[in-house]
Parts: structure tokens; sequence; C-alpha cells
């Protein structure tokens, strides 16, 4: 696949869903459990802040994840992410679902994944997409890298990508600059 910054701007151009992984795009992809065996997870506030502005374009937003945490579900459902697809240790499963759900081809979608895992998805979708620190094997399948690491603004990096791509960063940054 190639990486090219025009070729990805293509890409985004097409895009009406955008699914992300979780663990190395919405986290750093730590495992944090305390003593009591509750997982725990940190996510960046300026990615959700991303994802929101995003879904403010009519762009729709997923998350397709291998592990099953309550503090997910939280966490997408405060950003007002519906389509939740937790527990999915094969993923093609859920994004065949995604498809139908909502009339798209593949190449409509944009996934952000970071490892192995992710590869049968990022292999069909129009615009597959690598946090700055992915697998080596990942970074070679991707369309665009994101300049930033997992957890730490590639999703941000992927919203603005896309929104940009398609003529509406400017709109949703200019709400901010109210004076």
């Amino acid at each position: 696949m190639t990486n090219t910054t025009d070729d990805a701007n293509e890409r985004a151009a097409r895009i009406k869903l955008v699914v992300f992984d979780v663990d190395g795009i919405l986290t750093d992809g730590s495992l944090i459990y305390g003593d009591d065996g509750m997982e725990y997870k940190a996510f960046h506030s300026r990615d959700g802040h991303g994802m929101k502005m995003l879904m403010a374009t009519g762009v729709r937003i997923a998350v397709i994840t291998a592990r099953s945490s309550p503090t997910v579900a939280y966490r997408m459902a405060n950003l007002g992410v519906k389509d939740v697809y937790q527990g999915q240790q094969e993923k093609l499963p859920a994004f065949e679902a995604l498809l139908g759900e909502y009339s798209l081809t593949a190449d409509q979608v944009a996934y952000a994944g970071d490892d192995v895992v992710d590869l049968p998805i990022m292999l069909r979708v129009g615009l597959a997409v690598a946090a700055q620190d992915s697998h080596p094997l990942v970074k070679r399948h991707a369309h665009w890298h994101a300049p930033s690491s997992g957890g730490h603004g590639a999703a941000r990096d992927l919203c603005e990508m896309v929104m940009a791509a398609q003529g509406n960063l400017d709109a949703q940054l200019d709400k901010y600059l109210i004076s």
C-alpha cells in the first residue's frame, strides 16, 4: 500500500465511517489493573474532542476491540459513540456488520489500528491508518501514519485529517475563535 499524502487525502475525502481500535490507538496500549482486579485505561481528551468534531460533520464513528472493558463502554457513551464492538477476537464480523448496518462499501471506511490483529480490516478499508508507534508490519500496510502515538493524539490526527480532506476542519475549529 502507498503512504503518499495525496493518495491518503483522496481516500479520506470518501470516508463516511471511521473505526478505531482501542488499545494502542485510543489508549497507549498499557493494561493497568488495580488491586481489586479492575482494568483501568487512560484516554486523551483531545482524541475525544476530535471524535466529537468529526461526528458533528456527519461522519460516523465506531470502535472494534478484542478486549472487553466497562471503561471503554463508559468512555464511548460519554462521547456519543453508539457502535461499540467489544470482545471481538476476530474483528472482521463486526466490520462486516457495520458495512451492512450503514449500507457502506469498504472504500468509505477508515480504520485506525496498531497491531497485527488489525490487519485483516486494514487490508480491506479505503483508508488504513497506523499510529506512529504501531507495529512495523501495520505501518507498512497503512495508507497514512498519524504523526502521534496511540493514546497521545493519533485519533485526533486522523479525525482532523479526514475533516481537512472533506473541507470541514476550518469550520469545526472556527467555532472556537468567537470573540
